[in-house]
């Protein structure tokens, strides 16, 4: 079966000092899950995943399903530019228990060919047991390293099954459609929550999405009616998935989630982000947020 749901793409709480807050981060994992999500993407560009070393990742990790969290339902996040660094977390994570595993291109060096982006994922996945599912993660705006059609059709030449997914976080619904038409049966989600149902319609899988962490609850509804053929309620469903994305997505977008979770959960911890992002200064930014979570009555 495909892979396909609603997938959080979580935010990493932040100790006073810098460390991964592991309390926080799974509260709020568990949080997500019991509010509807399939699964959680753990440290991806949302978790800021950048700015964590392997060793956090995976203390990470092992935390959240030793405390509980089933395996399967976490989504890590593993593409680094040092093959090797990537295998780590790979294989780290494989042993857990998790299924599927979200891989960037290595993302340093600029204007890399097609040839070079399908020999880096070669060189893991050829390195991988057969049962690892990666879903290749096409992030251009902050990467620059595109994962494009022909990159696409290569690897699923050569790995197969292995090859479960692809992340498409343009926004660009047309891309994302295009990706979805090109290749049907693999699990196409768009990072974009006000694309979520149109996609549905199109044959993706769900989403993976960073506003899925305050309304993760609505794009669940969206999936449920689209699946269960109801498809002018959840186009009604749409709405409220569409009116907070759009309310969070005008400022920095990872200190505006993170303080309105701090607001809502009356938590000013959950403020802080690493360097070398910053804390909201401004929280007038807040207000489109709080406003859209008010008018669909959404706790997070």
């Amino acid at each position: 079966m495909k892979l396909e749901g609603i997938f959080a793409a979580a935010v990493t709480a932040v100790t006073q000092d810098g460390a991964v807050d592991r309390r926080r981060t799974q509260q709020h994992a568990e949080r997500l899950l019991g509010q509807g999500c399939h699964g959680v993407a753990l440290f991806g560009t949302t978790g800021e995943a950048a700015s964590f070393t392997i060793a956090e990742r995976k203390a990470m990790l092992g935390h959240l399903v030793q405390a509980g969290v089933a395996a399967e339902r976490v989504l890590p996040g593993i593409g680094l530019c040092a093959r090797d660094d990537t295998l780590e977390l790979a294989l780290h994570a494989l042993d857990l228990g998790c299924r599927h595993l979200l891989m960037l291109p290595p993302f340093f060096y600029k204007g890399v060919s097609d040839a070079g982006v399908i020999a880096a994922y070669s060189e893991v996945l050829e390195r991988l047991p057969p049962e690892a599912g990666i879903i290749l993660y096409h992030f251009p705006k902050v990467s620059a390293v595109p994962i494009t059609q022909p990159v696409v059709r290569a690897l699923r030449e050569r790995f197969g099954s292995m090859v479960v997914g692809i992340k498409d976080s343009t926004a660009d619904l047309e891309h994302t459609l295009g990706m979805i038409e090109a290749f049907p049966d693999l699990s196409v989600f768009p990072g974009a929550d006000h694309h979520l149902l149109t996609t549905l319609q199109a044959g993706g899988a769900g989403s993976i999405s960073a506003a899925a962490n305050l309304n993760g609850a609505g794009s669940r509804r969206v999936f449920d009616l689209f699946r269960a053929g109801d498809g002018v309620q959840a186009e009604e469903a749409q709405l409220s998935v569409t009116a907070v994305r759009r309310a969070v997505e005008g400022g920095p977008l990872i200190p505006i989630i993170k303080a309105l979770l701090a607001h809502r959960l009356e938590d000013p911890a959950w403020r802080r982000v690493r360097p070398p992002l910053c804390e909201l200064e401004d929280d007038s930014a807040l207000e489109p947020g709080l406003a859209a979570l008010a008018k669909i009555g959404r706790n997070v």
